[in-house]
């Protein structure tokens, strides 16, 4: 027992041991030092760790049972094996000054002796200082692909891997999944655990095949390199991604919304129409949908208002009456569409104008990234103050990114999402009547903007865009005068929604046809 010795033997990634070369390449050197010298390996220890970082398991637990003499020593490979961090080096050497053998199977090293220690110090402290090298190396290779909006380490869920120095590509199976997800989320429908499910039968899955957890789904929506925007979470700092984003920076900053105000996730126990979409005109608090003798009321909680309680039916009257007000005539059809016409030339002069104004907007920021990163450089400004404001100006250049790639994108089609728009508006009253409660609310979301109730009163406010159709004017005057002022009026109304559409390509009011 006296000669008794630890072997230990140790690779520096898991991946590495899996394949079990450069172990058994150690445990080879170390049997023959120590049939060489007579000594007795009568434990191995074996670990896939860096040996950089402190907080090895096993090396620790090596360590404890030498100290408390279970071992006469320990005979290791190389001394890069055992320590290339000055911690487990004293460690090492506190052991050897308390008559604890070390011995190092590859070098000719007497541990017992000045020389011997020193010649051993100086090679850790190589070892310590080429891990430093490389750490630093690594970094630089690491913010050096940042800088050029690559993602160095694996691609998020909804993304694959290219290779080394490649951009992300969007995965076309889980892809379209993480921008399902994101809506029905921004929806505010759906707790993230009804979505979780919801998800897993729509067909999304991790890496391995399996369920997206809770965690799972909370870290994806949270993930903002889904909108091009590369956020390293350690540090918080943000870099521009060069991947094409999955969704807009719209729709991420309504998740974040809802992520950040849900404290408690409430069950919708009737099928309420207006269940959230209508507001108190005096308190503005959220009225409540519920159920009494058969019929649905919305009230508000607020003891001091004069708004108590509005039936569903007096709500659905205001409504329709709004979407009355949108329905167009034989003649009115037609003289949009001769309108449309002449406005298509129209709308490329004003989407032109709308991405060079973007442009600009895009080279100001960059700029204004680039003087700030001077005044870092000159020590003007903190690291915490740079990273805090050049994060800002990231996330603001991908908002305008977003509303650029809608431009060139869609609004090339502007005019095709007008006939759409005119189209939707035609027929409202009649879709509204035949729709299912989900839809209906969908459509009311949708067309209007704002939706009251003042004491038993129900007011309900267009969108803005579609308000240009509701209070058009009713000219009643004689044919050829009503003609010619209609035909201006018409004009007019073409012109705002055309501007309308280009100045918002984000806008969900109507989508672009396929």
């Amino acid at each position: 027992m006296e000669r008794n010795y630890f072997g230990y033997v140790r690779v520096s990634t898991p991946k590495q041991g899996e394949k079990g070369v450069s172990l058994a390449e150690q445990r080879t050197a170390i049997d023959q030092y120590s049939q060489r010298f007579g000594l007795n390996i009568s434990r191995w220890f074996e670990e896939r760790e860096t040996a950089a970082k402190l907080g090895r398991p096993i090396f620790s637990q090596m360590i404890r049972l030498l100290r408390s003499r279970s071992a006469r020593g320990v005979v290791i490979h190389k001394i890069d094996r055992s320590a290339r961090n000055l911690r487990d080096w004293a460690d090492l050497g506190s052991l050897i000054d308390t008559g604890v053998e070390v011995h190092f199977a590859n070098e000719s090293l007497d541990l017992q002796t000045r020389g011997g220690r020193l010649s051993a110090d100086i090679q850790a402290v190589v070892a310590a200082d080429y891990i430093r090298n490389l750490r630093e190396e690594t970094k630089k290779g690491f913010y050096g692909r940042l800088k050029q909006g690559i993602y160095p380490i694996g691609a998020p869920l909804g993304y694959l891997d290219r290779g080394g120095g490649k951009v992300k590509e969007i995965d076309p199976r889980m892809g379209p999944l993480i921008q399902r997800a994101f809506r029905l989320y921004a929806s505010g429908t759906y707790s993230l655990t009804r979505l979780v499910a919801e998800m897993y039968v729509m067909g999304l899955r991790n890496r391995r095949g399996g369920k997206v957890t809770l965690n799972g789904l909370s870290t994806i929506l949270n993930n903002p390199f889904y909108t091009g925007v590369i956020r390293i979470k350690k540090t918080r700092e943000v870099f521009a991604g060069a991947h094409h984003p999955l969704i807009g920076k719209s729709l991420f900053d309504q998740v974040q919304a809802i992520l950040d105000g849900k404290t408690v996730v409430r069950k919708i126990r009737h099928d309420c129409i207006f269940q959230k979409l209508l507001r108190c005109a005096e308190c503005n608090r959220t009225l409540t949908g519920e159920l009494q003798k058969g019929h649905i009321y919305y009230r508000c909680h607020t003891p001091e208002c004069r708004t108590k309680t509005v039936r569903e039916e007096r709500v659905e009257a205001a409504v329709l009456s709004c979407f009355e007000s949108l329905r167009l005539d034989e003649e009115e059809l037609e003289l949009i569409n001769t309108l449309l016409c002449e406005a298509q030339q129209e709308a490329e002069v004003l989407r032109q104008k709308a991405i060079e104004a973007y442009r600009l907007q895009l080279d100001q920021l960059r700029a204004r990234v680039g003087r700030m990163t001077d005044a870092y450089v000159d020590g003007a400004l903190d690291k915490e103050a740079f990273e805090g404001r050049k994060g800002d100006l990231i996330l603001q250049e991908a908002t305008i990114k977003e509303k650029l790639r809608l431009l060139e994108d869609y609004s090339a089609k502007a005019i095709n999402r007008l006939e759409n728009f005119f189209e939707l508006v035609k027929t409202a009253p009649d879709m509204y009547k035949m729709a299912i409660n989900v839809e209906k609310r969908e459509l009311v979301k949708t067309l209007t903007s704002n939706r009251f109730v003042r004491g038993e009163m129900v007011e309900i406010e267009p969108h803005p865009a579609v308000s240009l159709i509701s209070n058009r004017e009713k000219l009643l005057t004689g044919r050829q005068e009503r003609e010619t002022l209609r035909t201006c009026m018409w004009r007019k109304i073409v012109k705002k929604l055309v501007k309308f559409f280009n100045d918002h390509p984000e806008s969900t009011l109507i989508p672009v046809a396929d």
